[in-house]
């Protein structure tokens, strides 16, 4: 026994020992390397997003300056002087439009007509809703990125149509789609309000096309990845998308071959585009993995027709973390092989004590109290331990005696106590029954005796004025005989009424006689004072009155055992139900008797409640109820020799069945 006990004490040192090194540095280190992967994408993630934070605040500088340019243009007195004389106001366009770098210039009257342009060979393309040009009219000036289709391209220049054309590349990951070629071009277009000749107001609209504009592009590209900003081996990338086709990019296609007409995943497209979300992650760019960054573009329409796309080269950052965690986790495999062997010296010094300490320990939980180490050699802490031991273990065994003796005296008081405690707690619950019930029946008998008075005054008046309407009708109170009649009749049922709730409520005032009664009769005395809850719960009842016999109770009891149990039946169907109340002849143990069945159709008890419905204070309604209607009826039931049981299942209903002797 104490061999296998030996080697337990040893694998648990050796555990403790090399727990640090094994378990929980290699998890702290993995945690560790987790949370630094998770910074060195996240850094990344952040560096790409801050790339496109400058991508798009160079995007709007050159919306705002092609505003401002066309605005100084406008206001111009050069420009106020030509068009005022409409002489030479193309060749002044066309220069205005080279030098600001546009590709088309116009002037359109507040009409949308246009008027002069440049280049020369442009038509009137009829486009008259852009929402930048109403901007315009209106006297406020606006710059959007917006598209013009081929046709219209080619309306202002056939080499704007020739440029904006591109022919599909089939890309990997891509929207699939039918189409071979995008033909429309995506537009920086800006209008300004402006005064034409005899002071009417014109739109000047210009626009460069950012189909193909390389030089846009390459400005972007160096503008946000400067030289020595990546590291060697990666390198950063621009592009402008028409929804998800490359437009103007220098991603390259092949050595030399820009990746224009190629076409994004999609997946990006879907968060981008459809929802309208910034992508900042990493995403599969024409035939490499980048770290990117693509924002939806916004047409003056409020359209997302396009992105703005920075990223740079995924791998050679991947390569440096992954050998950067290579390093770490070679190093603490390097310094964990060193250190083992120095542990495992160490802890071989404290094997023997403790598997001594161990064994002691065996013996003495297998009840040999007498055990001890037996270590002499106190010169180290565990020697110190091991007398302690021997030490702790002689008190334990002189005290082991003393409280076996207090365990029997203990036990001889609290079988005392526990037997004075059940005979206190059977009066408290007899005490507080009776005053529950008390309390309950002076309640009910002060409250039920105020409306009866409240409702007799009334119906007495009525009485008597139903009396005088008679005297003063005369012989004329014989065309309403049927009437009358049925007033009188109505006003009775309520005294009858009031009369048995009075009963009910105060039996201790009817209690102090018996007398015979047909148990069907009492059953038509008890139904009206529960008739009110029937309708409501939409319960039909249904009674079968076969007893001949009579039997001996004092009514008031009798109607409250009843009215109890034809209300407990109708809790029991709050959807709904049939109510049946049988009286039948019955002989027990050779005596005469009446048999009173109340059943229902509700939900019924289960075996183990149906065992406690006769106890005090048992209840299954909850805060409704005390727990003591069955209990009572029950009482009342055995004191004038009767019986009563219950049988009950679950989803089909409850019967309560109640036996009283033949009246003698």
């Amino acid at each position: 026994m104490s061999k296998p006990r030996g080697r337990s004490v040893r694998f648990r040192l050796l555990a403790i020992a090399l727990l640090p090194t094994l378990v929980i540095l290699p998890v702290l280190l993995g945690i560790t390397i987790v949370r630094w992967s998770d910074r060195f994408d996240a850094t990344l993630i952040s560096k790409v997003n801050a790339d496109l934070t400058i991508a798009h605040q160079y995007l709007s500088r050159i919306l705002e300056a092609t505003q401002d340019r066309l605005q100084a243009l406008g206001a111009s007195a050069r420009f106020e002087e030509v068009v005022e004389r409409e002489n030479g106001i193309g060749k002044f366009l066309e220069s205005s439009r080279e030098s600001q770098k546009l590709d088309f210039l116009y002037i359109s009257d507040e009409a949308g007509r246009i008027l002069f342009a440049a280049p020369t060979t442009t038509k009137d393309h009829g486009r008259r809703t852009w929402p930048i040009i109403a901007s315009a009219i209106a006297g406020e000036p606006r710059t959007e990125i917006d598209l013009y289709s081929n046709g219209e391209l080619a309306l202002i220049s056939q080499s704007l149509a020739e440029r904006s054309r591109l022919e599909l590349v089939p890309t990997a990951n891509a929207v699939k789609t039918d189409r071979t070629s995008e033909t429309r071009g995506m537009v920086i277009h800006s209008a300004v309000p402006v005064t034409i000749s005899n002071s009417r107001p014109g739109v000047l609209v210009g626009g460069i096309l950012l189909n193909r504009n390389l030089v846009f592009i390459d400005t972007i590209n160096d503008l946000v990845y400067q030289e020595a900003s990546l590291p060697e081996g990666s390198q950063g990338t621009a592009t402008l998308f028409l929804e998800d086709v490359r437009v103007s990019t220098n991603v390259r296609l092949f050595e030399g071959q820009r990746a224009l007409g190629t076409r994004v995943s999609a997946i990006v497209r879907s968060t981008v585009l459809d929802e309208g979300k910034t992508w900042l992650d990493s995403a599969f760019v024409v035939n490499d993995w980048y770290m990117s960054a693509y924002e939806p573009i916004i047409d003056s329409f409020g359209q997302r027709i396009g992105m703005l796309y920075v990223g740079f080269l995924e791998a050679p950052f991947k390569e440096a973390k992954y050998e950067t965690l290579w390093t770490i986790v070679l190093a603490f495999l390097a310094i964990t092989v060193a250190s083992i062997p120095i542990f495992l010296r160490w802890a071989r010094g404290i094997f023997r004590p403790l598997e001594r300490m161990t064994a002691t320990i065996g013996h003495v939980e297998g009840g040999d109290l007498s055990a001890r180490t037996g270590i002499v050699d106190a010169s180290d802490e565990i020697g110190r331990v091991a007398a302690h031991l021997d030490d702790l273990l002689d008190r334990i065994q002189t005290r082991d005696r003393q409280l076996r003796n207090w365990n029997e005296e203990l036990n001889e008081r609290v079988d005392e106590r526990t037997r004075e405690l059940q005979l206190a707690n059977r009066q408290l619950e007899a005490t507080t029954k009776q005053l529950i019930m008390s309390e309950k029946l002076a309640a009910i008998g002060e409250i039920t005796a105020g409306v009866a008075h409240e409702i007799n005054n009334p119906i007495a008046v009525m009485q008597g004025n139903l009396d005088v309407l008679r005297s003063i009708m005369g012989d004329k109170a014989a065309l309403a005989t049927t009437e009358l009649k049925l007033l009188d009749e109505q006003i009775h049922r309520i005294n009858v009424i009031v009369t048995k709730l009075l009963q009910f409520a105060k039996p201790e005032e009817y209690a102090d006689y018996v007398e015979s009664h047909k148990p069907q009769d009492v059953v038509s005395d008890c139904l009206p004072l529960v008739k009110h809850l029937l309708h409501k719960a939409k319960i039909a009842v249904r009674r079968e009155d076969a007893a001949t016999l009579q039997v001996v109770m004092n009514r008031t009891e009798l109607q409250q055992v009843l009215v109890n149990l034809m209300v407990n039946a109708i809790h029991a169907m709050p959807d709904g139900g049939s109510l049946a109340v049988r009286t039948f002849d019955r002989d027990v143990d050779k005596r005469s008797g009446v048999v009173i069945e109340v059943a229902d159709t509700g939900v019924g008890m289960a075996a183990d409640i149906l065992q406690k419905v006769f106890d005090p204070f048992f209840t299954t309604k909850r805060d409704q109820g005390t727990g003591l209607g069955l209990s009572i009826t029950h009482t009342l039931i055995e004191r004038q020799g009767g019986t009563i049981s219950v049988d009950s299942e679950l989803g089909v209903g409850t019967t309560f069945s109640v036996w009283l002797p033949e009246a003698a």
